[in-house]
């Protein structure tokens, strides 16, 4: 499916639960996978979004995320190719958030915005997120994705179109995403 999906181009799937990869590897050995590490928990979130405008290093302009420790919202040790690459879709339906000592969507939501935002390329990000029924993953999504940026959805599944901050004058010089 995620094949035909995205004909000629790139898809990466990034997963945390160990069992959980090694079964879809398995099920379909020519998928292009990474397992990762989440740094945070679910029974962070309030702490974390209360936060995290008081650290620089997480805000617009010096947000980044390869190697951004400073800031527990950024995933920071994904794959270099994560990096390197500008995303035209984002799909966040992970890791799991449904229960206290879960890694949550935080830093995933966060990065995905921080990821849109750096684009130097021509074009928008389009960042889909699922479980929008779930406190956490509505309120990232307003505080990081926006309101503005919301283009649709349907059921539990939210579509943002997210333009490059440089074409954002609301983001530039201001330390905030929306």
């Amino acid at each position: 499916m995620w094949s035909a999906f995205n004909a000629g181009g790139t898809t990466v799937f990034l997963e945390e639960d160990p069992k959980w990869f090694q079964s879809v590897l398995h099920n379909s050995p020519f998928l292009h996978a990474h397992q990762v590490t989440y740094p945070t928990k679910l029974s962070e979130a309030d702490n974390l979004l209360r936060s995290y405008r008081s650290q620089p290093e997480c805000l617009p302009p010096l947000a980044r995320l390869s190697g951004n420790r400073r800031c527990r919202l950024a995933l920071a040790d994904l794959p270099a190719e994560i990096y390197a690459k500008e995303w035209d879709l984002i799909m966040i339906d992970a890791p799991k958030g449904y229960f206290a000592n879960a890694p949550g969507r935080m830093g995933a939501i966060y990065s995905a915005a921080v990821m849109a935002r750096s684009r130097r390329g021509d074009g928008f990000t389009d960042v889909f997120l699922h479980d929008v029924d779930r406190k956490v993953e509505r309120t990232f999504a307003m505080e990081f994705l926006c309101w503005k940026y919301l283009v649709g959805g349907t059921g539990r599944l939210w579509h943002f179109r997210i333009p490059p901050a440089r074409n954002n004058e609301t983001i530039s010089g201001k330390g905030t995403f929306c």
